[in-house]
């Protein structure tokens, strides 16, 4: 039963780094075009407007996501209570791969926001 608590713990970090990780984003994003802390791909890096598009767009996606796969992770937890190690053990690490499907899934959306929203060149269309 503790190993089910532990995996328990563990499989929510995602989605609560997530949405924390969202918040911050959305709502701080760094001053400075950087190579070291943010959304960081070469088309968010083009200016400074679409620097800031990126974070909160990313940000907003990664607070909605975050609560959808917490909620979901929650519920898929309950029925395994009092499976086996085995059991709790193959579950979480396909939870946790979906998870970052979702996770990657997000910068791939913001990719395509950013290439709706500005030109090549990085111009507000």
């Amino acid at each position: 039963m503790w190993f089910w608590w532990f995996i328990f713990v563990f499989d929510l970090l995602i989605p609560v780094l997530m949405i924390l990780s969202g918040k911050t984003m959305q709502n701080h994003c760094p001053q400075n075009i950087n190579g070291m802390i943010g959304y960081r791909t070469s088309r968010s890096m083009k200016n400074m407007d679409t620097w800031k598009y990126a974070h909160e767009y990313c940000g907003g996606l990664w607070q909605k996501t975050g609560w959808i796969i917490l909620i979901l992770s929650l519920l898929l937890h309950f029925p395994f209570y009092h499976s086996s190690k085995d059991v709790i053990g193959v579950m979480s690490g396909i939870l946790c791969a979906a998870q970052c499907l979702f996770l990657i899934t997000t910068v791939f959306l913001t990719e395509q926001a950013l290439k709706r929203t500005f030109t090549n060149e990085g111009v507000r269309k």
